[in-house]
């Protein structure tokens, strides 16, 4: 039985691929416009210093991924809509991509070569943290995606599919922030329901 299922799984994800890679040209050309309504610049990882926000040790690409891929934020984000914290991706999910795409150009491959390293290694990426919170604020993420919708994460994070390098917009760890756009929503400014 194990057999068959690997056997129908194999010729379901290799007749997958073939439609993929012989699919008419007319949706692909299609495909390709949506995908560059957002074209992201070249930027070699060496630059990344002179960019807003911290460098982090690996170049990874908001403005690629989420901008002119147009991957949506709880893709990789995905406890997001389940937990207070979105979550750093662990790098299994970049690899769920990444065991496949190499990159364009040498500044991708090489950037997307210490990510594959780190997968061979079973080490995580130390990412720089961008947004804090105090420690005395309880920030329920899941309560704004629902209720703001898949795009909520603008409201606080800025337009990050147009950022190479992700900084901070907003002063989202000041409780003004929070005051004003509760009640530019006119929405609870009960202030109790977010601090412990």
């Amino acid at each position: 039985m194990r057999k068959l299922a690997f056997v129908v799984g194999g010729v379901a994800a290799g007749g997958m691929a073939a439609i993929l890679t012989l699919g008419d040209a007319a949706p692909r050309a299609q495909q390709t416009a949506t995908i560059d309504s957002i074209k992201a610049p070249v930027i070699a990882a060496s630059d990344s210093g002179k960019l807003k926000g911290p460098r982090q040790p690996i170049f990874f690409r908001h403005d690629i991924h989420a901008g002119q891929y147009k991957i949506q934020c709880q893709y990789c984000h995905y406890s997001v809509t389940v937990s207070p914290e979105p979550g750093i991706p662990s790098v299994q999910t970049c690899m769920g991509c990444h065991l496949v795409i190499g990159g364009r150009d040498s500044t991708h491959k090489a950037e997307i070569k210490k990510l594959r390293q780190a997968w061979t290694d079973k080490k995580p990426v130390d990412w720089v943290r961008v947004h804090y919170l105090p420690r005395y604020a309880h920030f329920p993420h899941q309560r704004h995606i629902k209720a703001l919708g898949p795009n909520a994460c603008g409201t606080c994070h800025g337009e990050v599919q147009r950022m190479p390098q992700v900084f901070k917009v907003n002063n989202v760890d000041r409780m003004g922030f929070c005051v004003t756009c509760h009640a530019q929503r006119n929405v609870s400014r009960d202030c109790s329901v977010c601090h412990y």
